[in-house]
């Protein structure tokens, strides 16, 4: 996705760019009428920066992968500026000129820049926490409107960020809306949205935009984007992507102050953005010319753009790879791999948002590939009849160890690594004490319930 094009030279002028496109779960591309929006990693320094560093493709309409611009929409509710016209004069009896009477307003706009009128939450799908709420009930109150996806890697970081605001300030009148627009079909699910939420601990309320209206009247094009509204309903700060946590927490103090809702701020210090990794740091300073971090990966071919899937069949060269995309067929992986690209060996199944395992096998012999460099790898994975079933994991050949394994693999008394995926979501499948560069990582199904939608990498010394 694009966060944003940033024109420099060098090597550690492309890493400073690689780095700032990385905060944000990157532009959509295009909100469908029923479909979806992604995260972007730090684009890899040997990669094509297409999906950029954390941003994300808008969603895509269901029928086609054309991207479709985002259109800005005007709630109807908009305020009108109000005029009361002068008193009429009597200009026989008043010896006084009548004061011109005043120039009207000019109407705010309504939508997502700084100096808007915030628009009203419509279309939504569900409300979750919280009664329907709409802009004019918030009025006196500070609105922190959070845009985010369960399955965001780049959310997710955010989310310590937001429980700390909310437990500082609810009481002094913040208010947090999140508003939920689904990157995913499975996404759209009610039941998956508010699992998420109980596992990250958001309590505020969430508004399911699944059709991506309110997404729209914000002109939004990112996850995570957050827009800070006034008491007066005016948008008065805006934030695309990870970090400035900072500038955002002393921004909703001022807004608080504003509205007479000052707080008390002199034992609360300002969070600081995530610290990035010890070793990749190192390598910056040391070996700046092998600074690379893989993009956010996706698998279906909606979204392919960075991991156009590899194998020795003719199926995935490109003019035949959009004639066949919806057969089954069969891959066999090289042996050696072309860094933050997609690899299958097996039969598999290439859809609109993700690459599906084609059949049960008993002995792991199918898998899924990718030669990566980063200190962390996610990846989000479902299952077509949600049935729990076992993903085997190796690194470079190896089964992970207690050392560099992600939060959600399981180490077996045999010293098999593996991942149970029980639910859509994105799962912690590595991380290592430190950055690595090209390491393999595969992931073996035996199931053909396996569903891969994408890959997400990081760089911080803590978290996904």
């Amino acid at each position: 996705m694009n966060c944003r094009k940033v024109l420099l030279s060098g090597p550690l002028f492309l890493l400073a760019g690689l780095l700032v496109m990385a905060l944000a779960c990157g532009p959509a591309e295009s909100p469908p009428a029923a479909t979806s929006p992604a995260e972007e990693a730090t684009a890899a320094a040997t990669a094509p920066a297409e999906t950029g560093a954390s941003a994300t493709p808008e969603p895509e309409a269901p029928a086609t992968a054309a991207p479709v611009s985002p259109t800005s929409a005007k709630p109807e509710q908009e305020r009108k500026p109000t005029h009361t016209p002068a008193p009429a004069v009597d200009t026989v009896d008043s010896a006084e000129t009548p004061a011109p009477a005043a120039e009207p307003e000019t109407p705010r706009n309504v939508g997502g820049q700084v100096g808007d009128l915030a628009p009203d939450f419509a279309g939504i799908t569900n409300w979750i926490n919280s009664d329907s709420l709409s802009i004019e009930d918030l009025r006196g109150r500070v609105v922190l409107v959070d845009v985010w996806t369960y399955t965001c890697i780049n959310c997710i970081r955010t989310f310590p960020y937001l429980r700390e605001w909310n437990a500082r300030y609810a009481d002094a009148g913040l208010v947090i809306v999140g508003l939920h627009a689904p990157e995913f079909e499975f996404e759209k699910d009610k039941d998956n949205v508010v699992e998420a939420a109980g596992e990250h601990g958001i309590v505020w309320p969430i508004a399911q935009d699944n059709d991506y209206t309110t997404w729209r009247a914000y002109n939004n094009r990112y996850w995570p984007a957050k827009y800070l509204i006034d008491h007066d309903g005016v948008v008065r700060y805006t934030h695309f992507g990870e970090g400035a946590y900072a500038e955002t927490e002393e921004k909703i103090r001022q807004l608080l102050e504003e509205a007479g809702r000052g707080v008390d701020a002199a034992n609360m210090n300002l969070p600081q953005d995530q610290v990035r990794d010890a070793g990749f740091s190192r390598l910056i300073v040391t070996s700046p010319e092998l600074v690379e971090v893989t993009p956010e990966l996706y698998a279906g071919y909606q979204r392919n753009y960075n991991a156009v899937l590899y194998g020795s069949d003719p199926y995935v060269v490109q003019s035949d790879y959009y004639k066949n995309r919806d057969a089954v067929a069969s891959f066999k992986a090289p042996a050696e791999l072309v860094a933050h690209k997609v690899y299958l060996n097996g039969d598999w199944h290439i859809g609109p948002e993700s690459v599906k395992h084609a059949r049960t096998t008993e002995n792991f012999e199918d898998y899924i590939a990718v030669n990566y460099s980063a200190k962390s790898a996610n990846a989000v994975i479902t299952s077509d009849s949600g049935k729990p079933y076992r993903v085997r994991v190796t690194v470079d050949g190896e089964y992970l160890t207690a050392e560099n394994k992600g939060l959600d693999v399981t180490i077996a008394e045999d010293g098999e690594s593996y991942i149970l995926v029980d639910q859509p979501r994105s799962y912690a499948i590595v991380d290592n004490p430190e950055y690595v560069r090209r390491s393999v990582l595969r992931l073996y199904p035996n199931s053909a319930d396996f569903g891969l939608f994408a890959y997400t990498f990081g760089v911080y010394e803590e978290g996904p």
